[in-house]
């Protein structure tokens, strides 16, 4: 198997997490309220990579390496905050379909201005008219989803 095809297997197994997440995410919010479901769904991820951590030995390198991070690489955790929040709105409202659609074309418009312009320490990829008009495509077909 090739790394790129492992890579975009990858890909495709995390967006399938995603749509199940949500979904649990979103029945927990029914139980305890949206923020405290936010906070467990938070909480629940640092335990699990705790004992990850703990248990496959990995050292860590010191917080004096924060230092060296440029700033904006640590909002990673506050978007995520944004991001499980949200999610939990939007697919009691809308349906897990219906939201993950909406997901994907938001993710997918956002990672080709990303690449276009080389944002957020990425190397530059071109945001060609063949690419654009696959944007379109999912555009349309999203709208065939949401309809």
């Amino acid at each position: 198997m090739t790394e790129t095809l492992l890579a975009l297997l990858s890909a495709c197994v995390s967006g399938s997490a995603m749509a199940i997440q949500g979904t649990l995410n979103s029945a927990l919010s029914k139980v305890l309220g949206l923020l405290q479901a936010s906070w467990i769904v938070h909480l629940t991820g640092l335990l699990v990579l705790t004992v990850l951590i703990a248990g496959a030995g990995i050292s860590w390198p010191g917080l004096g390496a924060l230092k060296s991070a440029r700033w904006h690489t640590l909002l990673g955790g506050p978007l995520n905050v944004v991001i499980v929040y949200l999610v939990i709105i939007s697919i009691p409202r809308v349906g897990v379909a219906r939201a993950t659609t909406a997901i994907i074309v938001g993710q997918v418009a956002t990672a080709g201005i990303i690449d276009h312009f080389g944002l957020l320490g990425v190397k530059p990829v071109t945001f060609s008219l063949i690419k654009g008009l696959g944007l379109a495509l999912l555009a349309v077909g999203a709208k065939l989803l949401l309809s």
